[in-house]
């Protein structure tokens, strides 16, 4: 660094020890200080050892560089800023990665030549088991903001050191790095600390506004002037009303952690939903709302969104709200008639369409499903759904929560077989400060207790712990919970829906699951039909299609959706939904998707349903889809029908002999295409409506590459 840049600032040297803090403070420092010392004896470290003059080998630190370059990115220009406020104070600034590896630093040249003597400098690890106790090594292990002062270094040789760090985490609570400013110890100044804190949560905003910079987010403080600056929260929120992720002021207001707060939805945490968040500012000048957490703290509430509204399950709803201007010049969408995206029900205002009604599709079969379960509404009857993954048990288990007089209360998902069997006891009970290794301080509420006055939505029950069960059915019985390590019960009222796709009278029989908890919650049964077996087909892809181009909505064509009608679709709505988002991006800008937009793993698979079976009659008509928005809402099901094919017959032309003849085949058929095309592969590939990419492996493969 130039001496002519050292100067562009003056810094006040108003110098302090950190002596002078309050006494809380010190004892506490006092206390996080000798732990550290005591880990790094514990480690066989010496107090008197030399420093570490060996640093990463030039093309490891390139590569830990290169890992870490969208740190780097976000904490550069913070890291120029900060040296503005810290120059000509003999002071040098440090980034690590979340290992302790100094990736860059800035700073004094005569300091940084000064520390380059203790090895700080790129490339060296300050991690504890290397370094003894300073401030970035320290950080890392206790994964908080750490000031480490002159002799409280654990090394001598690092005791002219005055150092102040904080971690920098990602929205969800995983750790990124650490920043650090370190000067001579005679030069300490007590509000280094807080620039540095506020520099990292600089860095953290930038990153989470670049993982979410289209998703809706909320900018929260308890006093409605402090929107805007360094000392907002913020959360954000993903199209089904949930917690994706948030920033530490968040996290500090809040007073939950990462963790915690993502298990929380709009509903459990504010007690509201993401549509009426955008009712409220689609208005020309909307104000801050003011919104309550559970224990009754208020908080002044700003939304942001960027991009469009593309929900993957709002293709199933109804046509997409127009955008409108948001309080800052973002775009956000809102419909004063229904919400964003059929998935957020939460709390529905009262007025808004039934939830059960965006299930109807004229259907005499849905409409009879629809009326069983309206029956057993607000009766304090359990639901059981029925069905494959991918049909859309979760969504007609919001329906049915919307339509009852819980929907202002929350709608809590536990999918059983996703959370790891040692944990899921924890996360449905809950538990008590130290109730078990690794768990948070201040304990946490279960997933049960969040969902008191509400729903709780089971799915994938048969994949529960035959041990939690009866757990589990004790709650259903007595209607209290007592969370892990804890003597006291808490009484919940809540509504139970379950789903599975496993047969549980056949687990009953094999002693896998408990006959009395399926008989508690069999209270009414409905099954949801696998994608291959309903008749709507096009409605449902219409639908998709809507959802993923609200604003120029291409048709299918003929040709694709008589693939579609062949097809056994084994992953349901959501494979569906999956290939159709992929056709709609290769297919911008065109009146329709064809063949040639398809993925190739689906186009592969079609050539050896068409090798392998008959061609059969579609079960729609041939002709291009019309994807008019209509006023209809998501099917989930539909009457059952005959599959065209079935599993077992993919699964043989999927056999290895088979697959050899066909490949064949397959080569033969693209050479003859080329040949017909004159060695044009854009031609031949529109001909045979396979991708360039298909065309090429195929080749190669066909020469034995």
């Amino acid at each position: 660094m130039s001496a002519t840049h050292r100067a562009t600032v003056t810094h006040a040297k108003t110098w302090t020890t950190p002596s002078a803090l309050p006494f809380a403070r010190q004892a506490a420092r006092a206390d996080l200080i000798e732990q550290s010392h005591l880990r790094c004896a514990a480690l066989g470290l010496s107090r008197v050892e030399r420093a570490d003059y060996e640093p990463l080998m030039r093309s490891d630190l390139s590569v830990a560089r290169e890992r870490n370059q969208r740190l780097f990115t976000h904490a550069a220009p913070v890291m120029e800023m900060l040296f503005e406020q810290i120059v000509n104070t003999e002071s040098m600034i440090v980034l690590t990665d979340a290992q302790g590896t100094i990736l860059h630093s800035v700073g004094d040249d005569e300091f940084l030549e000064r520390a380059g003597k203790v090895a700080l400098s790129p490339g060296v690890s300050w991690a504890e088991h290397s370094k003894g106790t300073n401030a970035i090594g320290t950080a890392l292990f206790e994964e908080a903001p750490t000031l480490v002062h002159g002799g409280e270094h654990f090394m001598h040789a690092n005791s002219f050191l005055t150092c102040s760090a904080a971690p920098i985490f990602d929205p969800r609570g995983n750790m990124l790095g650490v920043l650090d400013v370190t000067g001579d110890q005679r030069s300490y100044h007590q509000h280094t600390m807080g620039l540095v804190r506020m520099s990292a949560r600089m860095i953290e905003n930038h990153w989470l506004s670049d993982d979410f910079g289209h998703r809706l987010r909320l900018h929260f403080h308890s006093r409605v002037e402090f929107i805007g600056t360094l000392l907002e929260g913020i959360i954000v929120v993903g199209a089904d009303g949930k917690i994706l992720g948030a920033n530490r002021s968040a996290l500090d207001q809040l007073d939950m952690s990462s963790a915690a707060l993502r298990m929380q939805s709009l509903a459990s945490l504010f007690g509201t939903t993401a549509s009426a968040v955008f009712d409220h500012f689609r208005a020309p000048l909307p104000v801050p709302m003011c919104l309550s957490l559970p224990n009754g703290r208020q908080f002044h509430v700003s939304a942001r969104f960027n991009g469009p509204a593309r929900p993957l399950m709002a293709a199933l709803g109804a046509d997409e709200p127009q955008a409108q201007a948001g309080p800052t010049g973002e775009s956000v969408r809102s419909d004063a008639s229904r919400p964003a995206n059929p998935a957020v029900v939460e709390a529905m205002p009262a007025g808004r369409l039934s939830g059960l009604h965006y299930l109807k599709t004229g259907d005499t079969h849905i409409e009879a499903m629809v009326q069983k379960v309206q029956r057993v509404l607000n009766r304090d009857i359990p639901l059981l759904i029925l069905g494959e993954t991918g049909t859309g048990k979760e969504l007609l288990a919001r329906a049915v929560h919307q339509d009852s007089n819980r929907a202002r209360q929350a709608f809590v998902a536990v999918n059983c077989a996703s959370i790891p069997e040692s944990l899921i006891e924890a996360e449905l009970f809950g538990y008590e400060d130290g109730a078990f290794t690794g768990a948070r301080r201040k304990g946490a509420s279960g997933r049960i207790v969040q969902a008191n006055g509400g729903t709780l939505f089971l799915d994938e029950i048969g994949d529960m712990p035959l041990a939690l069960q009866a757990r589990l059915l004790r709650v259903l019985q007595e209607r209290c919970v007592t969370p892990l390590g804890s003597q006291k019960s808490i009484a919940v009222d809540i509504a139970v829906i379950g789903a599975t796709h496993r047969n549980l009278r056949e687990m009953i029989e094999a002693g896998a699951f408990r006959e009395d908890l399926y008989y508690r919650l069999n209270g009414l049964v409905v099954r949801l039909p696998a994608l291959r077996e309903r008749s709507d087909l096009g409605v449902v892809a219409r639908r998709i299609l809507l959802a993923e181009c609200p604003q120029a909505t291409p048709q299918i064509s003929a040709a694709v959706m008589a693939l579609f009608g062949r097809y056994a679709w084994p992953g349901n709505i959501r494979q569906l939904a999956n290939v159709l988002r992929t056709a709609a991006v290769m297919a911008a800008g065109e009146p329709q998707i064809t063949e040639q937009h398809l993925s190739d793993d689906f186009l592969e698979d079609m050539q050896r349903l068409r090798a392998c079976v008959p061609a059969a009659a579609p079960r729609i008509a041939p002709q291009a889809v019309d994807t008019t928005p209509e006023p209809v809402a998501p099917t989930v099901m539909d009457p059952p029908a005959q599959p065209l094919i079935t599993p077992p017959v993919i699964e043989a032309a999927r056999d290895g002999a088979s697959a050899r003849t066909l490949g064949e085949a397959e080569i033969e058929m693209i050479r003859d295409a080329l040949a017909a095309a004159h060695g044009n592969i854009s031609e031949a590939s529109k001909r045979l409506g396979i991708s360039r990419n298909t065309i090429y492996r195929k080749l190669r493969w066909g020469k034995g590459g």
